[in-house]
């Protein structure tokens, strides 16, 4: 059995409710503290039952189960008594960036550069949670659409078994890409600052 096979293997047996509430899960502990590697999961629910409908089910699951991580991290962080020196760093950390303001969690999405991103969101006084909350939706549908989109396309033109090796091919390029970007974009702002 390869790799790819016991992959999507994990989602046997369950029912679509079951794949929706696992990735919605899955979402809120990635966006909590707990790198799960949602790409590759949300691929795989798709993947139980690869109809618009279900993609659409999945790509809210995705939503609700960030939102909730980032807000309860977001409450979390606000509810506990953060010395003024580790907002201040978070403040400046976040002025390095192209994007400084609440935009900054959508370019998140392309280039990973705000682990936490609730404790930020909490740190920095400028943010209006509501702004942070419309990026986060919008960077979802975007990067989650495209991965949706593609994984159609994959399996209109390829058989279940290479429409599945195409699919994490390409999670993984996506997840190399966002890695790369993120080191390079790191990079450069060492060198700014």
């Amino acid at each position: 059995m390869s790799i790819g096979d016991w992959l999507f293997s994990l989602f046997d047996g369950f029912g679509p409710e079951w794949v929706l509430l696992c990735i919605c899960l899955l979402f809120l502990l990635d966006a909590i503290l707990v790198p799960t590697l949602p790409e590759i999961f949300f691929i795989m629910g798709f993947d139980r039952m690869p109809t618009a409908t279900f993609g659409c089910e999945l790509l809210m699951a995705a939503i609700i189960g960030e939102l909730i991580g980032i807000f309860s991290l977001y409450y979390v962080v606000k509810h506990i008594r953060v010395p003024k020196k580790i907002s201040k760093i978070a403040d400046k950390y976040v002025n390095f960036l192209i994007v400084s303001d609440e935009k900054a969690l959508l370019m998140n999405r392309i280039a990973p550069m705000i682990p936490f991103a609730g404790a930020f969101i909490a740190l920095i006084d400028s943010w209006d949670p509501r702004k942070c909350a419309f990026y986060i939706v919008a960077g979802c549908i975007l990067k989650y659409g495209a991965i949706l989109l593609a994984s159609g396309f994959f399996y209109s033109f390829f058989t279940g078994k290479m429409a599945q090796t195409v699919m994490l091919v390409f999670i993984i390029a996506v997840m190399v890409i966002s890695f790369v970007a993120s080191y390079y974009r790191k990079r450069k702002v060492g060198l700014e600052g």
